[in-house]
């Protein structure tokens, strides 16, 4: 029996999380990038742009998937295990890679690229070995790591993407009030976090009744588990007087959104409230900062200021907060756009970023644990919009 090496399999009907207008749109601008760089054609590997670009949000496990973009075509490219799924949920063609011949998948990709062309390539996401299989499948004249431009392209947001991450974190909000009712001294962090997570794939399924399901999920933390900002969720079980950190993450055809707040089981001692109303003081000040014409790193130092008056600043451990739009806790992540000292990024209308101060104070000092308080920011023409609806401080999130 003769086997191809790719193949086209297309069935069912297509459904996009947004208009084949969108998609046009997002590959026009990258089409005049390449344009201005002399490149031929994109080969796209990450799950980000990817999804992006398509629409599709592939599930690697150990496999290459990718999206060639030339001037005229757009391809993703998938393995055999998924059959039509990739074109289904991907803008465009889809071409399938067989696994009865090593390299396949270049093969295919070689299928729409040519040989001796400009290659537009991922430089932080293409592994050295991947890389190497490109020169030696693709020939290319020259490589150019497109990687800076699309994530450049990404941190502005289209009305459509806008509407969606509003959607996300209205669905947080969800997650976050299942949550508090969910809490009482004698649960484990685990249960609360099931409750959270169960609310917000439901609402998923209501707003978005013909989108994927999968990857929300919700990180609840107790006690000196809230010393991270990622530490997992465990089996502890919640007392009284625990600080605790709530963290939704609703996850919507690849958008992530976040709600994250500081609560308290039923009491909060005073030096722990002394803490958490600087770190609220100082989460609503980052908020007013979030204008136009502003620098990330700018930013940055007027919070550290406010810390730093409130001797809080060496209790910092991250920076101020992060774009959103296509990213998870395992791809994405517009790093451009993120409110740290090191990064002079001007706010733009458009842009949709965080602010989530964070406090970490040591075990065994008053106050001890973490505290943190996250909002979604949408900035405007003349300052910002928050989108986040779930009340922060200790009026509303004392509970049990």
């Amino acid at each position: 029996m003769e086997r191809p090496q790719h193949y086209r399999f297309h069935q069912g009907q297509k459904t996009l999380p947004f208009s084949d207008a969108e998609y046009e749109a997002r590959l026009g601008k990258l089409r005049a990038q390449m344009a201005e760089m002399g490149v031929d054609a994109c080969v796209l590997t990450s799950m980000h742009n990817v999804a992006y670009y398509s629409g599709f949000l592939y599930c690697s496990f150990g496999r290459p998937y990718a999206q060639v973009v030339t001037p005229t075509e757009t391809v993703t490219f998938s393995a055999g295990i998924d059959a039509a799924q990739p074109w289904r949920r991907g803008y465009g063609d889809n071409i399938t890679y067989t696994d009865w011949q090593r390299n396949n998948y270049w093969r295919a990709i070689q299928s729409v690229t040519g040989s001796g062309k400009v290659i537009g390539f991922e430089g932080d996401h293409i592994s050295f070995a991947q890389l190497g299989l490109l020169d030696e499948f693709l020939s290319p004249s020259a490589k150019k790591d497109i990687a800076p431009t699309t994530m450049k392209l990404r941190m502005h947001k289209s009305a459509a993407e806008i509407e969606l991450i509003r959607a996300g974190a209205a669905t947080a909000d969800v997650g976050g009030y299942a949550i508090k009712d969910a809490i009482k001294a004698g649960v484990r962090e685990v249960d609360v976090a099931m409750a959270g997570r169960d609310a917000m794939e439901l609402e998923i399924a209501r707003r978005f009744p013909d989108s994927e399901i999968r990857d929300t999920w919700v990180w609840f933390q107790s006690g000196i588990n809230t010393d991270g900002a990622h530490n997992p969720v465990t089996t502890r079980v919640l007392e009284r007087g625990d600080i605790l950190s709530l963290n939704t993450f609703p996850m919507i055809s690849g958008y992530y959104t976040a709600l994250e707040r500081t609560l308290f089981v039923e009491e909060v001692d005073a030096a722990s409230l002394k803490i958490w109303e600087a770190n609220v003081a100082a989460h609503e000040l980052g908020i007013s900062l979030l204008k136009p014409g502003a620098t990330c790193a700018e930013v940055t130092h007027k919070i550290n200021d406010f810390f730093a008056e409130h001797d809080l600043l060496q209790y910092r451990s991250f920076g101020y907060g992060h774009s959103f739009g296509v990213l998870s806790h395992y791809y994405g992540r517009e790093a451009g756009l993120e409110l740290r000292e090191d990064i002079d990024t001007v706010l733009e209308p458009g842009m949709v970023i965080s602010m989530e101060p964070m406090l970490t104070i040591p075990e065994g000092q008053p106050g001890a644990g973490g505290y943190r308080e996250h909002d979604i920011l949408v900035i405007t023409e003349d300052g910002n919009e928050n989108i986040t609806g779930y009340p922060y401080g200790p009026e509303f999130n004392v509970v049990g």
